[in-house]
């Protein structure tokens, strides 16, 4: 008989959990697009005023960081999916990986900076 709690389960177990980051942040980055799009028809078309009153309000700025994030994190995930997958080397794998990490944590870096810098 086989004793299913002394089971080891190997693998990167990045399935289902990485499918619904991606599922979920691909719904956040709809709904932001819909929020500008919905914003930008209210407030009757795409001028300077509009886009900059949409952009003058706090609330749009959280929002579209959120949306940044969320961009990132999808990015992540594709990125991370393919390299466990066709870089078989484990050095340039984790060289690819930290290089992709690092940029992605500079691009959110650069979102806080234009967001919530000097002259926003």
């Amino acid at each position: 008989m086989v004793n299913l709690a002394a089971r080891h389960v190997v693998g990167a177990h990045y399935g289902l959990r990485d499918w619904l980051v991606q599922r979920v942040t691909a719904v956040v980055m709809l709904l932001w697009t819909l929020v500008v799009l919905g914003a930008l028809m209210w407030n009757g078309g795409f001028d300077h005023a509009s886009w900059k009153a949409l952009w003058a309000g706090e609330f749009f700025r959280l929002l579209s960081f959120l949306f940044v994030a969320s961009v990132l994190w999808h990015a992540w995930v594709g990125v991370r999916n393919i390299t466990m997958d066709y870089l078989k080397p484990v050095a340039l794998r984790l060289t690819v990986q930290s290089a992709v990490v690092a940029v992605l944590v500079l691009y959110l870096g650069w979102t806080l900076r234009i967001l919530w810098g000097a002259g926003a």
